[in-house]
């Protein structure tokens, strides 16, 4: 697969993996809204699931983010070869 091909499928994996964790979030707080329990029993739960969601949406970012870089190096150095 071609540098620019990655780079594409890169920013769509961000766009589809932010929108699924927002999906997911929204999912939970709406089964939290509708718990007949008061929210000051579900508040820790409520803050875990949100605090769990958004640090895996951190990490898949930071690990496309580091396959993004990687890709970014090799076509670097590939340019540096092509002007000597």
């Amino acid at each position: 697969m071609k540098p620019r091909q990655q780079l594409q499928l890169i920013g769509w994996l961000k766009r589809i993996s932010a929108v699924l964790m927002i999906a997911i979030w929204l999912y939970v707080i709406t089964i939290f809204i509708n718990d007949p329990a008061p929210f000051s029993e579900l508040a820790p739960y409520c803050m875990g699931s949100t605090m769990l969601i958004f640090g895996i949406l951190t990490g898949i970012f930071k690990g496309l983010e580091y396959w993004e870089a990687q890709i970014h190096k090799k076509t670097d150095k590939t340019n540096e070869k092509k002007e000597y």
